[in-house]
C-alpha cells in the first residue's frame, strides 16, 4: 500500500491511540513528488502490527503557490481520481495497478515535481514535517514555482509543512525552512526575516533528518563529486537547526568523499550515533581518495561514529 517508486525512506508521524498511523516517503528522483499513507485501521499500542501497512489510502502532495498544499489520494474507488485518470486518458485496472504505477497515478492527478524528495522528519512537538530535497539541476526557469523557487538547483533546499493537530489531514500549510547555498544564501521566513547563510553555516545538498527529543533538527548532506571538488562547501558533513529560529550550526564534517546518513542517539541523548558511508569512494572503480578510518593507506570503510561530549552532558545541547 505504500506505492511502488524510488522511496529513499520513510518517516511515521508519532503514532496515537484510536488513530490512524501516518507514514511519509519522498520519490528519490528528479521532478518526482512527496507521499503519505494513512493506515485504514487505528494504531492502538498493545495490537499494532505491520499489518496496519496493508490497508489504507496513499496520498501525493500537490503545492500551491500562496502557501496551502492538499494530499491528492491515489484511490482507483475516488471520484476525482477517476475524473482525473478519465480526463489524461489513462486506465489503471485496479487499486493494485494504481499503486505499481505509482508515478503515473500521481503525474494523472498533477501533484507536484519536486527536486528529488529524499528523508523527512517529524517535530515531536509541533508535528510539523520537514523533508529535504537535495537538488535538481534539470529544473529551467519556466519550470520554477513557489515551493520549488530555484533553476539549476544544485544546493538544494529544506520543505516544512503543518496538517494541524490532526496528521491524517488532507490539506496543509507549508512554507520552506532552509535554502542550501554558498555564504550570503537567504532563506525568507514566514516572518518576512531573512536568515542567511554565512561560512560557518553554509551547506549543499540536504540529505538526512532527524529530530532529537529536544526538538532540534538535524541535518545531513550529500554532496556529489563534482560540487565536493569545487572545495568551497568542504566534505559533507551534519548540522544542528533550531525549527523557531532557524539557526543553524555546522556540527560534524566527515571524510573525504563520503556521505553523512543516520543518526540517533540514547534515549537520554548523552550518546549519539552517525553513519559514514562510503568515505573515499568517489573517484573511479578501485581508486581511494582516503583510507578512513584505518589510515595507513588501507581501504577505507563505512563506518559509524560515536559522540559523546567530554563534560558527559546532552550532545548538542
Amino acid at each position: 500500500m505504500l506505492g511502488r517508486f524510488a522511496h529513499e525512506g520513510i518517516v511515521f508521524a508519532p503514532a496515537v491511540e484510536g488513530e490512524p498511523l501516518v507514514a511519509y516517503s519522498g520519490d528519490d528522483s528528479r521532478f518526482e513528488y512527496i507521499y503519505k499513507f494513512v493506515s485504514a485501521k487505528p494504531y492502538y499500542k498493545a495490537t499494532a502490527s505491520g499489518d496496519l501497512l496493508n490497508e489504507g489510502t496513499l496520498y501525493v502532495a500537490h503545492f500551491n503557490d500562496d502557501g496551502t498544499g492538499r494530499w491528492l489520494p491515489l484511490d482507483i474507488e475516488n471520484s476525482e481520481f477517476q475524473a482525473k485518470a478519465s480526463e489524461a486518458g489513462v486506465g489503471f485496472h485496479s487499486q493494485a495497478d494504481v499503486l505499481l504505477n505509482t508515478r503515473l497515478a500521481a503525474d494523472v492527478m498533477g501533484a507536484t515535481k519536486m527536486d528529488r524528495p529524499e528523508w523527512g522528519a517529524v517535530h515531536p512537538t509541533t508535528k510539523e514535517v520537514y523533508f529535504s530535497l537535495t537538488n535538481n539541476t534539470r529544473r529551467t526557469e519556466v519550470q520554477t514555482n513557489a515551493v520549488n523557487p530555484r533553476a539549476e538547483n544544485a544546493y538544494g533546499h529544506i520543505v516544512r509543512w503543518s496538517e494541524g493537530n490532526q496528521q491524517s489531514a488532507e490539506s496543509f500549510h507549508w512554507d520552506i525552512f532552509l535554502m542550501g547555498g554558498e555564504a550570503g544564501t537567504r532563506t525568507p521566513s514566514a516572518e518576512g526575516d531573512d536568515l542567511t547563510l554565512t561560512s560557518d553555516n553554509q551547506f549543499a545538498c540536504p540529505d538526512g533528518l532527524w529530530f532529537d527529543h529536544r526538538g532540534t533538527l538535524w541535518i545531513q548532506t550529500d554532496m556529489s563529486g563534482e560540487l565536493l571538488s569545487e572545495g568551497s562547501f568542504g566534505n559533507n558533513g551534519m548540522y544542528a537547526a533550531n525549527p523557531e529560529s532557524g539557526e543553524l550550526k555546522r556540527f560534524l564534517v566527515g571524510p573525504v568523499d563520503c556521505e553523512i546518513t543516520g543518526v540517533v542517539t540514547t534515549p537520554d541523548g548523552k550518546t549519539m550515533f552517525v553513519n559514514v558511508q562510503h568515505p573515499g569512494d568517489r573517484l573511479a572503480p578501485g581508486k581511494f581518495s582516503s583510507s578512513w578510518p584505518a589510515g595507513n593507506g588501507a581501504r577505507p570503510r563505512s563506518a559509524t561514529v560515536i559522540i559523546t561530549r567530554e563534560d558527559g552532558g546532552v550532545v548538542g545541547a
